[in-house]
């Protein structure tokens, strides 16, 4: 049995201004110390794995919880973790831009459409086959106790994978984003157990108890 924690990054500055950021936006200073809170919450629990998504509001975030933890492993980083693609022409656009909006717009109606783009994004398709390569990577890891700093519109996709398996549409995808919310730092636990017919399990999801009032 596997337990996976998946987490939020802390605040970043693209999340601060309202803005679509690129792979290189940083955390605020709010946002480190969320992740200082994170790191507290998370010292005392015995992993034996650390993933990051490289970009460098995940990995800013990972390398604080690391200051926090005696774990003896190194910080594994893997593309598989990124972020959703966004169209190129919306990054660094405030998401209130109504270019932005109207592109938001045509993505959206969009979305159940196979093969459908509005230029360089990634689609449904895309980010549900790498949703099962990045589960793929953590269910053949050989550690138990995982943590994954990440990002929250591609957990949420990870998770509608994870769950619904090969019976996961375009429209059940669109429940998962559209339900499900994660705040900055928050904390989902995920359990992987290969002996049962439903093997993964959402035991935790979005505990942000440690930031809250910060």
């Amino acid at each position: 049995m596997k337990k996976i924690y998946l987490i939020r990054h802390g605040e970043s500055e693209g999340n601060a201004d309202n803005r679509w950021q690129s792979t290189e936006g940083g955390l605020t200073e709010h946002g480190r110390e969320q992740s200082h809170a994170l790191g507290a919450r998370l010292a005392g629990i015995p992993f034996t794995a650390f993933v990051s998504s490289p970009m460098q509001r995940a990995r800013e975030t990972a390398a604080i919880i690391a200051e926090h933890t005696s774990w003896d492993t190194e910080i594994e980083y893997s593309d598989l973790f990124v972020e959703r693609r966004k169209p190129s022409i919306q990054i660094g656009m405030e998401r209130s831009d109504p270019s932005s909006l109207e592109i938001d717009k045509l993505v959206a109606a969009h979305f159940t459409q196979a093969g459908w783009r509005h230029s360089d994004e990634e689609n449904y398709e895309d980010m549900t086959a790498r949703a099962r390569k990045a589960l793929l990577l953590l269910t053949e890891h050989p550690r138990d106790e995982i943590v994954v700093v990440m990002h929250g519109y591609f957990m949420r996709v990870m998770l509608a994978v994870a769950i619904c398996g090969e019976s996961l549409t375009p429209q059940l995808c669109e429940h998962f984003l559209s339900s499900l919310r994660t705040a900055n730092a928050g904390i989902s636990l995920l359990i992987y157990d290969e002996t049962v017919s439903r093997p993964w399990w959402l035991w935790t999801w979005n505990d942000h108890a440690h930031v809250m009032g910060r």
